[in-house]
């Protein structure tokens, strides 16, 4: 498997390419994965006949494990003497990938609710290992590990899935017994959550629309991404005080002066300029004047970045939304900032995003005014502490403050709404960000060169 980046630990197994036996070219594509970001081809790095694979699809493995072997130096097909696909791969290399797998889950991972009488610690001694969104499911449920243990797995070497949990989870609920496991009393006595009257009332109701479709409701999957994003937004709505503030930005003149330059700018250097860079360039200053936006947090400590790498939302064809990053765009200028867009806006709308183009992202921009809104109130990228939105520039009467006095005249307006994480960024810093931010835009300067 290999490296994708500096963040991502595992991927999982969408789909071969190839089967045992089949003759493999040098860089052709072998299989597809999924990190919790993109999807990806990997191609062979070597030449020959497939002679095994160690690893089946939807199986989740680490970095750097072995999944497949290439018998090289041979153009036969060995179809009918190569082995098949193993369901236990004995190789010393899987060996070690096994013992080192629970480290490699749960690094860095932090569950942020549990029972307090429960901790879901992985034995040292138990070989079987649950992933992190297994473990959150499990202490979100209240599901102790004991009861978790009983669990059987469809993984690969049995190991717990995420559906595997979720299907526990919906027989539970429903009164069904599972695996002959018997809650205690005390157990049976505490209730897994805050009785709501109207929440329950509303997944009864859900439930009951699932299970009659003849009531003229049409019942969607999610495709995998959009489930990654539920889950991802819901766990930031769980994780940071979400607090968001507004202003009202007067961008005259940075409308004007790319009106007058788009077209000297496309054939100078080969790039269409959109609003996009222009409002980056301007979220850049700010952030360096406030750098705590620019930070995570861990536990108790505050983690200050030095980088400032831009996580840009964009819309994809299929409806999903993913958000690619400009890393180290402190260090860019208008053009470079350009170009970078240009390309992750381009690469991510043809599905050719590599994992690490969406990793390592310090504070994320989204522009919610291309799809004609005025304002939003985005949802924080975690680890990241903030989030800035720009809505449609509209064209508005403003009262114009002059020596001679006051005056209306017709301005290019937009609204920008910053949302913040409120354990670590209180309403003064944020509202004194936004204000900077104001600040730069307002002043841009029409005769700028580039």
């Amino acid at each position: 498997m290999p490296k994708l980046g500096e963040s991502i630990m595992e991927a999982t197994v969408l789909k071969w390419h190839k089967n045992v036996g089949d003759q493999v070219r040098l860089d052709e594509t072998l299989l597809d994965i999924a990190t919790d970001k993109v999807d990806s081809e990997v191609p062979s790095t070597a030449e020959g006949i497939l002679e095994e694979i160690l690893c089946k699809e939807n199986d989740v493995i680490a970095i750097g494990a072995i999944i497949a072997k290439i018998r090289t130096g041979s153009t036969e097909n060995l179809e009918s003497t190569t082995p098949t696909i193993q369901e236990k791969p004995t190789s010393p290399a899987i060996e070690t990938h096994k013992e080192l797998a629970p480290q490699v889950e749960v690094k860095d991972i932090e569950i942020p609710f549990q029972p307090s009488n429960q901790q879901y610690n992985q034995p040292k001694n138990d070989i079987r290992f649950y992933s992190p969104l297994v473990m959150n499911i499990a202490a979100t449920e209240g599901i102790p590990l004991t009861e978790l243990e009983s669990i059987p797995g469809t993984g690969n070497e049995g190991r717990l899935t995420k559906k595997d949990i979720l299907n526990y989870v919906e027989q539970r609920v429903d009164g069904h017994q599972n695996n002959g496991y018997k809650k205690s009393s005390a157990e049976t006595a505490e209730p897994k959550y805050n009785s709501n009257p109207i929440t329950d009332n509303l997944q009864s109701s859900y439930r009951q629309t699932e299970a009659d479709q003849s009531q003229g409701v049409e019942v969607i999957e999610m495709d995998r991404m959009r489930k990654l994003i539920a889950e991802h937004m819901t766990r930031s709505k769980a994780t940071s005080a979400h607090v968001t503030s507004f202003a009202e930005i007067d961008v005259t003149n940075l409308v004007l002066w790319r009106e007058k330059k788009k077209k000297e700018f496309e054939k100078r250097e080969g790039q269409k300029i959109t609003f996009t860079p222009l409002l980056i360039e301007g979220l850049i200053k700010c952030i360096k004047k406030y750098p705590l936006l620019n930070s995570s947090v861990v536990g108790d400590t505050i983690l200050v970045k030095k980088n400032i790498n831009i996580g840009m939302a964009t819309a994809l064809p299929n409806g999903n939304l993913i958000v690619p990053v400009i890393k180290h765009a402190d260090k860019l200028n208008l053009i470079g900032i350009t170009k970078e867009v240009n390309r992750l806006a381009n690469t991510a709308r043809n599905g050719k995003l590599l994992p690490n183009d969406t990793t390592e992202g310090t504070f994320t921009f989204t522009n919610v005014g291309t799809f004609g809104s005025l304002m939003g109130t985005p949802i924080i990228n975690q680890p990241q502490v903030a989030i800035i939105a720009t809505g449609a520039i509209k064209k508005k009467p403003v009262v114009i403050e002059t020596e001679q006095g006051d005056s209306i005249a017709i301005r290019h307006m937009m609204f920008v709404s910053l949302s913040y994480d409120h354990r670590i960024i209180d309403g003064a810093m944020g509202s004194s960000f936004l204000a900077e931010y104001t600040k730069a835009l307002e002043s841009f300067d029409s005769e700028r060169i580039y």
